[in-house]
């Protein structure tokens, strides 16, 4: 069709400038671009697809492999400018539907047949082909970013230093952190961790998976975050938090936290968010030394009578409520008096003493512990 060919070349110009228009009007991505950029490069690459599209029409037949070959390198090239793939999936459709009108401005009756197929035809070859090309080369730079943020991280836990890899990851670290320990039962996949961590967050979360510390903001809503993390993986979600002040404090931060679960995990607390204000006490019981073994020892004359020991943790639970405890232990309460009668007779600290039940409670913990 060398005659139709002739008059829709004469309308590049005008075609090109109808699809730039309408991509900044009807795709988000465009429409936030600069001027310089559209009438620059988008305009360039829309200009060069135009062509492709006349010569298809002048020699009579779909694109050829070059040309082809030529839409792959520069879906390579926008994946790798982080354009997003539906905004050039837009983009192209936009384009296919002004080359259309055009052409039904322009083409004879007997021309408009075989031009639509030829439009169809570069459509069916093009479309795949950069759709492909497009996600290989996000796969790569995805790849490639997960890999920057994982040794960003490691660098901002061990204290070594990180300022070239943030640039790199295009993460600001500066300011305020919550470092979270996290543990899940049983764990769900990372992905989806990563996932749903992000989509409430807003933007990508320094996670190390196999050591289960997050990286979060500072101020942000951490226990609405992870009672969304727990309703999307479908698991329980054990976590504790620590604060950092910068990125020198992030290494400490993430001691204290993964100490804190670790110790949440053993005293068998319910799933929740912890931090070190609600397990000082064990967090201090929970050093090593002969101090914790003879703390722990106060309980040994109650070891061969094992009803007494549930007893006194359910009451020390219940914050000495007896009414509470009494209910829990399906027991009444005169029998309950009887019980923790009978572990002070045999501990020989009195639970109505303040100081030796504050004894009594730590030698529970340190029993849990030792």
């Amino acid at each position: 069709m060398p005659a139709l060919h002739t008059r829709m070349a004469t309308r590049r110009r005008h075609l090109t400038a109808s699809v730039v228009a309408r991509c900044a009007a009807e795709v988000p991505f465009y429409g936030e671009l600069p001027r310089r950029t559209l009438e620059g490069e988008v305009t360039r690459s829309i200009t060069a697809v135009h062509d492709l599209l006349l010569r298809a029409l002048r020699d009579g037949g779909a694109m050829s492999p070059g040309d082809l070959t030529r839409l792959i390198e520069w879906s390579g090239r926008r994946a790798e400018e982080r354009v997003p793939l539906e905004a050039v999936i837009a983009a192209y459709l936009i384009g296919a539907e002004v080359w259309w009108q055009v052409l039904a401005e322009t083409a004879e009756p007997e021309e408009l047949t075989g031009a639509g197929a030829r439009l169809l035809a570069c459509l069916h070859e093009a479309m795949p082909a950069v759709v492909l090309a497009h996600r290989n080369a996000q796969e790569d730079i995805h790849s490639e970013d997960k890999r920057v943020r994982r040794a960003l991280l490691t660098a901002l836990l061990t204290g070594r230093p990180y300022e070239e890899l943030a640039e790199a990851a295009q993460v600001t670290v500066e300011g305020e952190h919550e470092v979270v320990a996290l543990a899940f039962e049983p764990n769900p996949p990372a992905r989806l961790v990563q996932a749903s961590l992000e989509a409430r967050a807003g933007f990508p979360v320094l996670m190390d998976h196999v050591a289960g510390i997050a990286l979060l903001p500072g101020g942000c809503d951490l226990t609405g975050l992870l009672e969304s993390l727990g309703k999307e993986v479908g698991q329980r979600v054990f976590a504790a938090a620590s604060p950092a002040v910068g990125p020198a404090a992030v290494p400490g931060a993430a001691q204290e936290a993964g100490r804190v679960l670790e110790l949440v995990r053993r005293l068998g607390r319910p799933p929740g968010l912890y931090r070190l204000d609600d397990v000082l006490l064990e967090y201090q019981l929970a050093r090593p030394g002969d101090a914790l073994l003879r703390l722990a020892a106060k309980l040994d004359p109650l070891e061969e009578h094992p009803y007494l020991l549930e007893t006194l943790r359910v009451f020390v639970d219940h914050g000495h409520n007896r009414r509470q405890s009494a209910l829990e232990l399906c027991i009444h309460r005169n029998t309950l008096d009887y019980r923790l009668h009978r572990v002070s007779a045999l501990t020989g600290l009195d639970l109505t003493v303040p100081a030796e039940a504050r004894l009594l409670q730590a030698a529970l913990v340190a029993r849990e512990l030792a």
